[in-house]
């Protein structure tokens, strides 16, 4: 027999297949809650409408509970308060920087533009996000381990980062 599942994690999956069911007993007893359910367009829409009613469903398997917080491990950073980003430097040198960057629920104000003068390459670490850019068409959905390279003076914008826990990025900036 392989390694068992570790105590405090069984207790956790259980919750969140406890919440799940009762999330499912509530639509059944509600039908305007399983319409708004049912006009959701995405996952994290189904995640931020379940937490409105009090349903803790977005966590995936692994992620430590949201507030945890443990400073030499980047995946616990903390998310600043909804609708935010936060960032802070973790390493430079002479024309780079290094920063990590969370989103809660985040998006560029409408009509704006980020239009940075350094290249970036980003990495997203924990959530998923979809970005835009001012001459393309579409959007592009980034998920754990996507990573993307933004050239300078490039017109973009996040149109969406996940609520708490949020979207954790990893950004490389330098001047090429």
């Amino acid at each position: 027999m392989g390694p068992r599942m570790a105590e405090h994690d069984l207790i956790r999956f259980l919750d969140k297949v406890g919440q799940l069911q009762a999330l499912a007993q509530s639509l059944e007893n509600d039908p305007q809650r399983r319409d708004q359910l049912a006009s959701c367009s995405s996952h994290n829409q189904v995640v931020a409408l379940a937490q409105c009613w009090g349903f803790d469903i977005g966590r995936r398997w692994g992620e430590a509970a949201s507030g945890s917080n443990h400073a030499d491990n980047l995946l616990q950073t903390p998310c600043p308060p909804p609708g935010k980003e936060s960032s802070r430097e973790l390493a430079s040198g002479r024309g780079w920087q290094l920063k990590l960057i969370c989103s809660n629920a985040f998006s560029s104000p409408v009509e704006s533009w980020m239009d940075q003068s350094e290249m970036e390459w980003v990495l997203v670490l924990r959530g998923s996000a979809q970005l835009r850019f001012q001459d393309a068409e579409g959007v592009i959905d980034l998920s754990p381990g996507d990573h993307l390279l933004i050239p300078s003076n490039r017109l973009h914008r996040v149109e969406r980062s996940d609520p708490d826990p949020g979207t954790l990025w990893l950004a490389l900036y330098w001047h090429a």
